[in-house]
């Protein structure tokens, strides 16, 4: 049963970010192919969402390995 519950936090955690890349990575292809001269705003604040979003998957998955190690 624990591992289960690993497996099942582990998914949860990881699920989170990869739909907020993905929706970030929509928005910014879309944002660029409505106003091209905006690119490099778009791209730093894309780059911005990323690192945050891979910040809170990596805190979530340490998070998973020292509660149950």
């Amino acid at each position: 049963m624990k591992e289960i519950t690993i497996v099942m936090v582990v998914v949860l955690s990881t699920l989170g970010p990869a739909a907020v890349i993905g929706v970030v990575g929509y928005g910014a292809v879309s944002a660029v192919g409505r106003n091209p001269s905006a690119s490099p705003r778009i791209l730093m604040a894309m780059i911005m969402a990323f690192i945050f979003a891979e910040a809170v998957a990596v805190m979530s998955l340490l998070m998973v390995y020292l509660l149950f190690k």
